[in-house]
């Protein structure tokens, strides 16, 4: 049991991990004393009781060291909203890297954020394999290509472009030096969307370092018309996808057109 209670010396009964507990773990027996009671294994890891709780009076096991850091209570005074908003609309697809490796130091920067990405009830099931030996990726680009080649529809729309590439002397990560894979054993619907999270958080985080990054679809699609795919990128379970990782070898000057969307107040 990770939360495995109260530490009474601290507690001040504030209540705020009453209110906060999502699966409502937390309630005021007949004592008037705030209790923590979760028989059946609800608890679903948050570690929101942790985090609201102004005394760091709820006691933990196995799940980690918590932190804390000046500005956390009011992350709106961390970044304004104007240079976030710059940052976000900064961040492009990286398709041209230089050849030099990034710094293993930076590479666990990124996967540190990662971490943090929120899942669907908290899951947190998804793994990163992180593949840097140019022969291996040059091994899994000549997988994916062939994979999508075998399907007519693919090999209409990405043909061209394969044949491009090649043309220039790339693979089908555009000679990245690194490619970040996020898997996950879970069933879930949500997989999709979890992991798209997570790729998120590493974008931006490598984006914060001077590194690019692009989604790569293509790995994605591949998986989709040859599962066998994923012993080469390491990847176990149902759902994988991932994103490529190295210096740009690019400068952009201004941000792309993006049209208006359609938006419904009710």
């Amino acid at each position: 049991m990770p939360i495995v209670g109260i530490d009474y010396d601290k507690c001040i009964n504030c209540y705020e991990c009453v209110k906060e507990c999502p699966a409502y773990l937390y309630y005021e027996d007949e004592k008037g004393k705030i209790t923590y009671d979760d028989p059946t294994k609800r608890c679903i890891l948050c570690g929101h009781c942790i985090a609201v709780c102004p005394e760091d009076a709820i006691i933990h096991e196995g799940m980690g060291e918590t932190s804390t850091f000046e500005g956390i209570k009011n992350p709106e005074s961390l970044i304004p909203y104007e240079t976030l908003y710059k940052f976000l609309r900064s961040l492009r697809v990286t398709r041209r890297y230089k050849v030099e490796k990034v710094p293993e130091e930076l590479i666990n920067n990124v996967l540190d954020a990662m971490r943090f990405a929120p899942t669907g009830a908290n899951i947190r099931g998804e793994n990163f394999t992180v593949i840097s030996d140019t022969e291996r990726l040059n091994e899994i680009s000549n997988a994916i290509r062939e994979a999508m080649e075998s399907d007519k529809s693919m090999k209409k729309q990405f043909g061209r472009t394969f044949k491009m590439l090649e043309n220039e002397g790339k693979n089908l990560f555009f000679n990245a030096p690194h490619l970040i894979v996020v898997h996950t054993l879970m069933l879930m619907n949500m997989n999709y969307i979890n992991i798209g999270n997570i790729v998120t958080y590493g974008r931006l985080a490598a984006h914060s370092l001077g590194l690019g990054t692009c989604y790569h679809g293509w790995t994605q699609l591949a998986l989709e018309i040859n599962p066998k795919i994923k012993k080469l990128i390491k990847a176990s379970g149902t759902t994988a996808c991932a994103f490529t990782l190295g210096y740009p070898d690019v400068k952009f000057y201004r941000v792309p057109p993006r049209a208006p969307k359609r938006v419904r107040k009710v």
